[in-house]
């Protein structure tokens, strides 16, 4: 069995063991300078893309560089390789909360309404309560845990600390993936490059401050746990200590069933299929999964899964369905298309290099089998559900852990099992790697650096290629807090969409319509007379309520780039609602118009 020592220090000595800290620090100067020198107040539809100075580029470069050589020295200590991996996840996740002055994503928004209404109502609620937002209700674990933080820190809004959300998310993810991959091997340039690989390819956007970030690192926890602790020999060694273990096991499903409806689902599946390997013949976690998934469901979730069953059933089969685009979900635009082949290339790329370690290395393929069929086991899910057409995504994140390994394998020599190391070991003969071997720079380093290098440079549009619909300025949130600070119980509140920030605020007292949300005829109507069709949408609101509508840079934004309405269509609307005397102008600034439907005994029915 051949090492990946290949590679030996230069030279020896305190030098040698501290030169990796040179590109590493490098790359964090580029970077500071570099959001230092960034404005966003201008995001075109590349998003972040374009804005970023290039420092940024030049310090993303000598990152991964300076990662690749340091980590195929088998004898550099392997905390240059987390330090690198730390680096990179400053660089990817924490560059947007710094240059932004607000939280992206109006989901994130909406997720800090639902935690408002928990603190506000004191408890979980009903649909007639509450409507259709009555699902997070029937799923609370995320939002009730972040109430009790929120009450805890003493702030008065989650969006204190969302902004940081991504970054916090992601360090989540560190511990149980480096515990997945230490199961199948002690290779320190497999586990930090698959680490690596994971990080660059999960662009997916589910790190925001969302249930799904909590329940996926808990998700990939569970199967940590599993992995080193429910297979054959580690039953063996230690049954005593196996109750403990499926008590942590336990208590992480509960936690994932209570705070989001898929990621449950794809455990399941994915428990099952590692029980279909010789392995691990231990059916407590999927039996364990299964009951407390289904006991959720027919108590707390029935009121939201009786009306959406039959959608859901009727759906599954449909593959094509499931994975198609829905209307207002197609990128429209160059900058939008290139973001989107960006992200579908990045996804490809370590799918097909996935592949590639699987077909080339083929202790790999026996040794860590387990870990291979965890990440297929995902695929089935297409045919379950289209999940608001995100099915393909969702699917791409959880076959992520074991694709970013196998992955790594096709960047690296042949690489080594535990089973390899304990049988060297136990023969004393393990190949002693001195510095004698000689240096190699051909081939084997530069393409795989290239591969690298080109997938860790294309996270950035496929993962802030958007941030012109996901980023809300200072004035658009003054705005709407505006809006919701004057709006009296009861009140309508029209827009285009909810693609703006505190879209959901007081939504248990205050109505929304979204009009792009509604049939593509009425659609029609309002683009061939926008005041006057408005104006009859919103007449049934009774004093002292009031209706509003509001048109913001968020919405325009994300009409434009998902192939709704273009900028001459919603402008046209503006003008239309602008001219009307039935309408009034309440406040405007450089990223939106609010205004107000008059109150006239003539106008109200």
């Amino acid at each position: 069995m051949r090492d990946l020592s290949d590679l030996p220090p230069a030279w020896s000595g305190r030098r040698a063991l501290a030169w990796p800290g040179v590109p590493l620090l490098v790359a964090l100067a580029l970077w500071a300078y570099a959001v230092r020198h960034t404005d966003v107040s201008r995001l075109d539809d590349y998003g972040l893309v374009s804005a970023l100075h290039p420092a940024f580029w030049a310090g993303l470069a000598v990152l991964t560089t300076g990662f690749w050589f340091t980590v195929r020295d088998a004898r550099r200590p392997g905390a240059w390789s987390a330090a690198y991996v730390l680096g990179l996840l400053v660089m990817e996740r924490a560059t947007q909360a710094v240059l932004y002055p607000t939280p992206l994503y109006a989901w994130a928004w909406k997720h800090e309404a639902v935690i408002d209404h928990l603190l506000t109502a004191g408890g979980l609620q009903t649909a007639d309560q509450v409507g259709d937002m009555a699902v997070y209700d029937q799923w609370p674990g995320f939002f009730a845990a972040q109430a009790a933080l929120q009450r805890l820190l003493g702030v008065d809004s989650a969006a204190m600390f969302m902004a940081w959300w991504p970054l916090v998310s992601s360090l989540m993810l560190l511990l149980p993936l480096l515990l997945i991959y230490r199961t199948f091997t002690e290779d320190r340039r497999l586990i930090w490059t698959a680490v690596w690989l994971f990080y660059v390819a999960n662009w997916v956007g589910q790190d925001y401050f969302s249930p799904q970030s909590v329940a996926y690192a808990l998700h990939v926890g569970v199967l940590a746990v599993v992995l080193r602790r429910f297979g054959r020999s580690a039953v063996r060694r230690g049954r005593p200590r196996q109750a403990v273990w499926t008590v942590v096991v336990t208590v992480m499903i509960v936690a994932i069933v209570i705070s989001h409806q898929l990621t449950p689902g794809m455990l399941a599946v994915c428990l099952l299929a590692l029980c279909l390997s010789r392995r691990y013949r231990d059916w407590v976690p999927l039996v364990t999964t299964v009951v407390i998934f289904l006991a959720w469901c027919l108590t707390a979730a029935l009121p939201f899964l009786s009306v959406a069953m039959p959608d859901m059933i009727r759906s599954i089969g449909d593959v094509g369905a499931n994975v198609e685009t829905g209307y207002g979900a197609t990128p429209t635009g160059t900058g939008a298309i290139a973001t989107s082949w960006a992200a579908r290339l990045l996804s490809g790329s370590v799918l097909l290099l996935a592949a590639v370690g699987v077909l080339r290395q083929r202790v790999l393929r026996h040794r860590a089998r387990p870990l291979l069929l965890v990440a297929a086991a995902p695929l089935p899910m297409f045919a379950a559900s289209s999940y608001g057409s995100e099915m393909i995504f969702r699917v791409l994140l959880f076959m992520l852990p074991g694709a970013a390994f196998f992955a790594a394998a096709a960047l690296l020599p042949e690489v080594r099992t535990l089973a390899a190391d304990a049988a060297e070991r136990d023969t004393g003969n393990r190949q002693l790697t001195g510095t004698a071997r000689p240096r190699r720079w051909g081939i084997g380093t530069w393409v795989p650096l290239a591969a690298l290098l080109g997938g860790t440079l294309a996270f950035v549009p496929a993962y802030s290629g958007k941030d012109r619909i996901n980023y809300f300025p200072p004035q658009e949130v003054a705005l709407v807090r505006q809006l919701f600070d004057q709006a009296p119980d009861g009140s309508l509140v029209v827009a285009a969409n909810r693609n703006y920030p505190d879209a959901y605020a007081s939504y248990w007292s205050i109505d929304h319509y979204w009009f792009l949300d509604d049939a593509r005829s009425h659609v029609d109507k309002i683009v061939r007379a926008p005041a006057a069709t408005l104006a009859d949408d919103m007449a049934g609101v009774e004093r002292p309520a009031r209706a509003y509508f509001l048109l913001t840079q968020g919405q325009l934004a994300n009409s434009e780039m998902n192939g709704q309405l273009d900028r001459a269509q919603l402008d046209r609307i503006r003008t239309s609602v602008a001219a009307s005397p039935r309408f009034r102008l309440v406040a405007e600034n450089s990223a939106g118009w609010l205004y107000e439907l008059k109150q006239s005994e003539g106008a109200e029915r």
